[in-house]
């Protein structure tokens, strides 16, 4: 009987060091996670090492990140700032993530040695890279004959001019939120900035007059301005489209006419 008993026992303490075992293996394992859609899907901006700028009063992060062309959240998460952005007159702001500083490579001395020129290589330009799907369709801001075609390599041919008249409405392209509606810009004249997504904005300058504030929500096809000359020659429309903070071609993205 007590042999019973004491084998009994030891099959008891071995079953019990075995549950043991098992529950500190499942503590132990690693558990990883995937990262979300949202923040797998969206290219970060392409900083400016060791660049800076100063806030000027008037300025808000979505101007100053229209400016430089970059993504208003890249722009925020360098300098460490949360919703709703708030920045003051005299602040300075990086334009680049970390604490990254340009770097330079001193030169190579070259005396008592001889090289030969080397003839500069081949370059073929690169195939155009395919409009990104902005996943909503665009509209005219604007009736009028166009003046002026995006060109990715000039900085002040950025979007598309549209000729009209003096008043005449310009309206909102896509569904989205005024961030911005001012004059600071300069070479924009009265200027509106439309966000309709996490990647997308649409800007509309030289505008005589502003109908539309910061925080307001707009329809496709609502009047926001009337058109005017601020900042032109002529009355036009500067009509930008932007993917990540950077200007892309209108013309990819409003249906033909």
């Amino acid at each position: 009987m007590t042999t019973t008993i004491r084998s009994a026992r030891r099959i008891t303490s071995v079953v019990l060091i075995g549950l043991v075992v098992a529950l500190l293996g499942a503590c132990s394992t690693t558990v990883v996670r995937e990262p979300s859609a949202s923040s797998a899907t969206r290219k970060p901006s392409q900083g400016k090492p060791g660049a800076t700028v100063r806030v000027q009063r008037g300025d808000t992060l979505y101007g100053i990140a229209f400016r430089n062309g970059v993504d208003v959240n890249d722009l925020a998460r360098w300098n460490g700032l949360g919703a709703p952005y708030t920045i003051y007159p005299g602040q300075t702001l990086k334009l680049y993530p970390g604490s990254s500083r340009p770097t330079t490579t001193p030169p190579r001395s070259t005396a008592g040695t001889t090289t030969r020129p080397t003839p500069p290589p081949v370059t073929r330009p690169a195939p155009a890279p395919a409009p990104a799907n902005s996943g909503f369709a665009w509209r005219w801001p604007a009736e009028g004959h166009l003046i002026g075609r995006f060109f990715g390599g000039d900085a002040t041919k950025q979007g598309i001019g549209i000729a009209g008249s003096s008043g005449q409405a310009v309206r909102a392209a896509a569904d989205g939120v005024v961030v911005y509606s001012g004059a600071g810009l300069v070479g924009y004249g009265e200027l509106i900035i439309i966000k309709h997504s996490e990647q997308w904005l649409s800007a509309y300058g030289h505008n005589r007059k502003r109908l539309v504030n910061e925080g307001q929500n707009v329809k496709a096809g609502q009047q926001i301005a009337e058109m005017g000359s601020t900042g032109a020659a002529r009355e036009m429309l500067h009509f930008e489209i932007r993917h990540n903070g950077k200007p892309v071609d209108p013309l990819q993205y409003l249906p033909a006419r």
